[in-house]
Formats: C-alpha cells, sequence, structure tokens
C-alpha cells in the first residue's frame, strides 16, 4: 500500500476555483444602486456555505442571522424594531465567541452593515421597500453612476465605434469640458463597476476617450443662450472653477475668472507634469472653455478687502474653487535646511518653465502619492544622480495609482518602503547631507483599512542625499476666507454638497478647497454642481443639452476578449525627456475595444429608468 499520494485537483475542486473567480468578478462589477440589505443577505449565505460546522455561533448562528434577515426583506411578514436590535446583538456575540474567522469575520459583516446603512433595514421594516434613495433611481449605469461629472460613458463609447469623433467629445463637453485632460489623466471610476468585468475584464475607457480626442479634430462648443444680465464671479482658474465657468457661461450669464498665477489651469499646470499632460493639450481644453466669452484676469489675488468688496458689489454670484496648493510641514527636525523643498513649489515653478537644477544631485522623496511619483521622476529627468522614494508604508499601500509607481520604478527610481522619515541632517552651511529614516513594521490596520506602521527596534539608518522633496500632502490657504466670513471646517471651506455656503448669500465653493486633495474629475464635477445650482439662484433653470444622436446596439454574443491597454515608450528613452509617456490606440485597438461594451444604457435596468439623461 502506498502511504502517500501526490496531491492533485480532482474535476470538481477544479470547477469549484472556477466558480469562485467567476463570483470574484461578480463582486468587482457589484454595481451602485443596489439594495444593500438584500446584498449583505446574499454574502451571510456564502459564508454560512463556507462554516465546516465545529463551533456553534458559526455553525448555528449564522444560519440564525440569515433568517432574521429574510424576515426582515419578507414583505409578506411584520417586523419591528426589536429584531433589527435583536439582530445586531447576535451577530456582535458571533463575532466573539465563532471559533475562526469564517463565523468571526461574518458576524462583524453584519454588524458593519446595520451600523453603516441602518436606514435601508429600517425603511424594509417599516416599508417593506428599499430606501427612496434606492428607488429613486435604482440600479443605473455603472459607469455613468460612477463618473462624479455623470459624463455618458456608453454614449460615446458607442460613438467610438462608429468613428464619429467629433460627437463623442461633443457628448462629453455635456458634462465634462476637460475631455483632453481627463482622457490622459484621469483616474478612471468609471471602470470600477464595469459589467464587461463580469465576463473579462473592464473596457478601456479612458483609452477610448484618448482615442477620440485624439482624432477629433477642431471640436465647436455649445451656442451661447441669451444674455441673462448677470455676472458671476470664479475666484480661481483650476478644474473646478473653470468647468463652472464653461457651463455658466454658455447658459448666458457673464463669468469672469480671477486667477492668481500668471496662467490658467491650476493644479492640471502647477501640479502634473509635461510628460503626463502636454501644455498643448491642457491649453486645447482651456481655449475651448474662454471661446465661450470667459473673461479672465491673470495675476489677480483676491485675499484683499478691496477686492473682495469689488466682487460683493460688482457680481450677482461667486464661486471660490482655490484649489489646494500650500505644502504640508514634515514636522521632523531639520525640515527648514537648504535643499529641502515642497514638491507643490517644484512642480509650480516647473509650470512656469523654471526648471531647477538637480544636475548629478542625489534626491530622496517624501510620500507615497501621485505627487511623489511625479516629482521623483521629473527630478530623475532633471538629471539627478539617483532618485529614492522614501514611504513609511509598504508598497501596496500607497496611495499612488500603481501605473504610476511601476513608471517610477522602471524609469530608475529606488522605493524605500517602511521607512519613517527621523531627521534631517546638514552641513555646517545648513545644506541638506542626509535624510535619517526609522524603519517600520506594518501593524494594525487603521480606518482606512491599510496597517498602521510602527516603529520597529531597528536602529535609524541614513540616507544620503543633497536634494529631499517632501510631497506628504497638500493644505488650503483660506486665512483670509475665514476672516471675511466664509466658514471654515479642519482646514477647508464648508460648503453644502450643493455647494453652496450656509449664511453668506449667492456664495458657492467647490473642488480641492472643500473636499481637501481630490481628483481632477471630482473637481470638475464640483464645478458642474456649482454651475447648475448658481444658475438657479439667478433665477433661471438653464438646461445643458447637445444634439447627438447615440448609434443603437449591435447584436453580440459577448464573448471573452482581451482587453486594449495603452502602452508607453521605453523606460530608457523616456526618462531622460518631457516628452509624452503614454501612446494612444490604434485604430484597429480602439474598434475592437469599444466593440467590448455592453452598452448597459440600453440592456438591464438603465433603459428601465428612462434610459439616458440627455441633459441637466
Amino acid at each position: 500500500m502506498n502511504r502517500l499520494l501526490v496531491k492533485s485537483q480532482d474535476t470538481i475542486q477544479k470547477t469549484v476555483e472556477n466558480l469562485n473567480q467567476d463570483l470574484k468578478r461578480r463582486i468587482i462589477a457589484s454595481p451602485p444602486g443596489q439594495c444593500p440589505v438584500d446584498l449583505t443577505a446574499s454574502f451571510l449565505r456564502l459564508c454560512h456555505s463556507q462554516s465546516c460546522g465545529k463551533c456553534a455561533p458559526c455553525r448555528v448562528g449564522l444560519g440564525q442571522l440569515q433568517i432574521m434577515i429574510d424576515e426582515i426583506l419578507n414583505i409578506d411578514s411584520e417586523s419591528s424594531m426589536e429584531e433589527l436590535y435583536l439582530l445586531e446583538k447576535t451577530a456582535e456575540a458571533i463575532s466573539v465567541t465563532a471559533d475562526c474567522a469564517i463565523g468571526s469575520e461574518a458576524a462583524k459583516m453584519v454588524v458593519r452593515a446595520i451600523r453603516g446603512y441602518k436606514e435601508d433595514f429600517e425603511s424594509h421594516i417599516k416599508n417593506h421597500t428599499c430606501t427612496d434613495r434606492l428607488n429613486d433611481r435604482s440600479q443605473p449605469v455603472p459607469c455613468v453612476a460612477m463618473c462624479p461629472a455623470g459624463v455618458d460613458v456608453p454614449g460615446y463609447l458607442a460613438l467610438v465605434k462608429e468613428q464619429r469623433y467629433g460627437d463623442a467629445v461633443k457628448l462629453i463637453r455635456k458634462d465634462n469640458p476637460f475631455p483632453t485632460v481627463c482622457a490622459l489623466i484621469c483616474e478612471h471610476p468609471c471602470e470600477l463597476r464595469c459589467r464587461r468585468t463580469l465576463i473579462d475584464a473592464p473596457v478601456n475607457i479612458r483609452g477610448l476617450k484618448r482615442f477620440a480626442v485624439d482624432h477629433c479634430g477642431d471640436v465647436p462648443v455649445p451656442k451661447k443662450m441669451d444674455k441673462t444680465g448677470k455676472k458671476v464671479a470664479i475666484i480661481g482658474g483650476g478644474p473646478s472653477g473653470l468647468s463652472a465657468a464653461y457651463f455658466l457661461s454658455i447658459m448666458g450669464h457673464e463669468v469672469t475668472v480671477f486667477e492668481k498665477r500668471a496662467q490658467l489651469g491650476g493644479m492640471l499646470r502647477y501640479g502634473i507634469p509635461n510628460y503626463r499632460l502636454p501644455r498643448e493639450r491642457l491649453q486645447w481644453d482651456i481655449d475651448a472653455i474662454l471661446s465661450t466669452g470667459v473673461t479672465v484676469r491673470l495675476g489677480c489675488d483676491v485675499s484683499t478687502p478691496e477686492a473682495m468688496a469689488e466682487i460683493r458689489d460688482d457680481y450677482d454670484a461667486t464661486y471660490i474653487s482655490i484649489g489646494s496648493h500650500n505644502a504640508k510641514d514634515i514636522g521632523i527636525p531639520g525640515e527648514y535646511a537648504k535643499g529641502v523643498i515642497p514638491a507643490v513649489e517644484m512642480l509650480r515653478g516647473i509650470g512656469d518653465d523654471a526648471m531647477p537644477d538637480f544636475n548629478g544631485k542625489a534626491v530622496v522623496v517624501i510620500g507615497g502619492g501621485n505627487v511623489a511619483m511625479d516629482v521623483a521622476r521629473t527630478a530623475k529627468r532633471l538629471g539627478a544622480s539617483d532618485v529614492s522614494i522614501v514611504y513609511r508604508r509598504r508598497r501596496m499601500d500607497m496611495t499612488a495609482l500603481p501605473d504610476e509607481i511601476e513608471g517610477a520604478v522602471a524609469e530608475g527610481c529606488n522605493l524605500v518602503q517602511l521607512m519613517a522619515p527621523s531627521w534631517i541632517e546638514t552641513n555646517k552651511k545648513g545644506e541638506v547631507k542626509a535624510l535619517w529614516v526609522k524603519p517600520q513594521i506594518a501593524g494594525q490596520a487603521d480606518r482606512s483599512g491599510r496597517p498602521k506602521p510602527v516603529d520597529s527596534t531597528t536602529e535609524e539608518q541614513k540616507l544620503r542625499c543633497d536634494i529631499i522633496i517632501s510631497a506628504i500632502g497638500q493644505a488650503t490657504d483660506i486665512r483670509f476666507f475665514e476672516e471675511y466670513g466664509i466658514p471654515v471646517f479642519r482646514g477647508n471651506i464648508q460648503a453644502e454638497k450643493s455647494s453652496v455656503i450656509d449664511n453668506v448669500m449667492g456664495t458657492y465653493a467647490g473642488g480641492d478647497c472643500v473636499t481637501g486633495p481630490s481628483t481632477v474629475i471630482n473637481a470638475i464635477g464640483a464645478g458642474k454642481v456649482a454651475a447648475a445650482n448658481i444658475d438657479e439662484f439667478l433665477g433661471f433653470h438653464h438646461e445643458i443639452q447637445v444634439d447627438v444622436e447615440i448609434p443603437l446596439p449591435e447584436p453580440t454574443d459577448n464573448l471573452p476578449c482581451g482587453r486594449a491597454e495603452l502602452k508607453e515608450r521605453y523606460a530608457k528613452h523616456r526618462g531622460n525627456d518631457f516628452d509624452e509617456v503614454e501612446q494612444g490606440m490604434t485604430l484597429e485597438e480602439a474598434l475592437q475595444e469599444a466593440s467590448r461594451c455592453l452598452r448597459c444604457d440600453y440592456h438591464g435596468f438603465g433603459s428601465f429608468r428612462g434610459g439616458r439623461d440627455t441633459k441637466w
């Protein structure tokens, strides 16, 4: 008799593994607008099926939780708030008594669900239905719902497939006046819940947008509506302010943008290097916005009583979108030494073509976000002999996009992980000599879900360098606005979701100065919201729409098909200049990629709810 056998998966186990992969893709593609209570019940059943049955809290308890939630969801039975209380207490008990993570984590999930969306449970108990929040627009098109600006993604993908690139750009501009900028640098949240993931991988939405803007030619902006006689002041010429200016100008209002810097664009110009966003591509979008009749006052600092008095007296409404352009302190000894440069100041200078001299110098970048990757890659292009990125967490915990991290590594930047800056050593002239770092270990997870770095017992280490670039975050300069009476909370302007500032008549705010440093598409979405609500405040109800006919979907078998990825120039070539790194798709790739779209605007709940939003 043989004592041991070589382990191998049988047919059943292989099939189960494939089903697990299908389930994983389904979870990733879970669309917004689902009933969270029903989703909790479904996950609970899955967890219960994984139970070994050894301990009663898991074997019996999870089953009881299922019964309780099913009773709450059952429209033919009456439930009470006492049952919701019992559900929570039972889940809490299971979470601390189950023998293994299968039972305890499933119970914790139920507790988090009750505390996270208690009103949904209450709605099912009291009204036998989902909340109005879901009933009003249940199961929307995922990519449109995930886009902060609400861009009609399936519509412009269908137009790209028909090779109607100009119409695709027109459709994008209905909601987003920066089609080129977003085609190059958007973090594409629209792809997060793409239903194509159920089959293989999400559609390369940003790549197809890029193909459209690369081949659209000159696309005129919409015709302006009749003049209203109303004047609107926009404080800040970044993506949020210019978006609001674009829509308000089309609506017929007289719009003036007050910009402190020498050029428009905000962080698009003063925070994103040319190799990611070429200045001429940015200018194409800005020129289109200005062509609607927007007036611009460059080099105009409004943080004086005289300037604010002029705006208050001469304008009917004001939108504040000043962005977050101030650097945060590192908080370690020596941070004000010669050679310590805030990332935002470095990128701001480069935006005005003032290039620092890093030739032959060793550079250390502190931070793990996109800005840290930008300045590290920029330092390499400016001739730095060595560039190291110091981060107190692990690479997988970095907030930078994976593509940005990979790009920095490919171009020769060193990732120094789990190292916290301790102090900066200087020479007799007060110049940077080295950065001392304290080794860390990954501890328990914090509120963000990432392991919190904790000091290890290992001794501090020395990183020799000539330049230290701080990229640990940005802050908003709101001191003057606070003195002027604008409400402030935790370093940002306090505004409602409608962008209105309470108790300050006719004043609105949005973008980074309200949310803190965020993404370009979030800023654009805030500008769109502000424009709509300012228009209402001024006594109008102008509707933004576009006269573009969307092609009908073609019959398809939706067979698995590879995703077309955007290519990049070779690292050894691109790391020596500021020319654009990324390359667009070929026509063949674009047409195949556009055909992968499942057209959720026509298929599924998207069509049941009246189809697409053709105006706002």
